[in-house]
């Protein structure tokens, strides 16, 4: 009785000629397939190798579970049947649809009505508020203020002083003069 493996973490490069290599000292190789991504045709990184008898399947997961093949530590473990999932397999019956109709394959299914059709985003209405054209101006733009404020034109407070280069504390004044 043939066994099947799983063979996982390959590389997306590898051929069923070199994975048939690697497990063959194991035992009579039956079959290797290698399945790829529908869309893009690479393979998916894993491959399913069916051995002759138990006890040869049962040595290659012994000797070559977690051992490197061109750089990546393999994963394999004995297939299991697969699993139903959300989408439709070719052999599988197809879905019932949701038109009330009768399936083919079974029993009217009861009618599910969700209600019309939403209109086209552009085609929508806006609620309570007309085109754009319509509306009345917000009004003026409020003026942020932050920061500190530094006057362009320095030159208007010094114009007829001469003390620029005298701090404003060590300046002499009329009062201070009096003072003195």
């Amino acid at each position: 009785m043939s066994v099947r493996l799983f063979v996982g973490n390959l590389t997306y490069d590898v051929t069923e000629a070199e994975v048939r290599e690697f497990l063959s000292p194991a035992g009579t190789v039956v079959s290797v397939r290698l399945p790829t991504d529908r869309e893009t045709g690479r393979p998916r990184g894993f491959a399913f190798v069916e051995f002759a008898e138990a006890a040869q399947a049962e040595e290659a997961i012994r000797r070559f579970h977690q051992q490197p093949f061109k750089g990546r530590p393999l994963v394999i473990n004995e297939a299991r049947p697969r699993e139903e999932g959300p989408g439709p397999r070719p052999s599988a019956p197809a879905r019932p649809s949701w038109s009330g109709e009768p399936s083919p394959t079974g029993p009217a299914q009861p009618k599910r009505v969700f209600g019309p059709d939403a209109p086209p985003r552009g085609a929508r209405k806006t609620k309570g508020r007309g085109p754009k054209s319509e509306r009345a101006p917000k009004g003026p733009l409020k003026e942020r203020v932050r920061g500190q404020f530094v006057s362009a034109d320095t030159d208007d407070f010094n114009d007829g002083h001469e003390e620029d280069d005298v701090p404003f504390w060590a300046r002499a004044t009329a009062e201070n003069e009096e003072e003195e």
